[in-house]
């Protein structure tokens, strides 16, 4: 697979309650030890995040009730791996604990050029790409993955699929 691109990885979640609830709490206590375990995953190169060390006070469609992970992996596998192991399953077995139930596509994938960063504005339009076109070059998902730009590989989709 060509190393020229990278894949950003946008996921969001519409919170049940106010980020400092008490419903709340252990996904907020759980952030750091979560993050940390991205952040040394193999494969894993950016996250968004503020001088708080999250994400969880950026916007994203101007919605105060909706959380935003944006993140960059080397490739699929790498972002499968810490996605559906580890800490992070850990995580996603509680969602429903916090997170309302998705209507939409809450989550997309794309390359980018090696070296770049993904905006929030750039996951909303893949997002709403998504939500309109379903999965394409431009934003898809592990289900159906497309390859990196150039590349002749076809990617299979992952199959370790979070049924929690």
């Amino acid at each position: 697979m060509t190393t020229d691109f990278h894949l950003a990885q946008v996921n969001i979640s519409r919170l049940l309650a106010p980020i400092d609830s008490e419903l709340l709490r252990d996904f907020v206590d759980a952030l750091d030890p979560v993050n940390a375990s991205g952040d040394a995953a193999p494969g894993f190169i950016w996250r968004l995040q503020t001088e708080d060390g999250d994400a969880t006070a950026v916007r994203i469609f101007d919605d105060p009730d909706l959380i935003v992970n944006l993140t960059v992996w080397t490739d699929l596998p790498a972002l499968g791996d810490f996605a559906f192991g580890g800490q992070h399953v850990e995580i996603m077995r509680r969602r429903r604990t916090w997170f309302a139930k998705p209507t939409e596509a809450m989550t997309a994938l794309w390359w980018i050029p090696a070296g770049t960063r993904p905006t929030v504005a750039d996951a909303e339009r893949r997002l709403e790409a998504l939500r309109r076109n379903g999965p394409t070059p431009f934003a898809f998902t592990m289900r159906t993955p497309f390859p990196p730009p150039g590349s002749t590989a076809e990617l299979q989709p992952e199959d370790r699929t979070c049924t929690v």
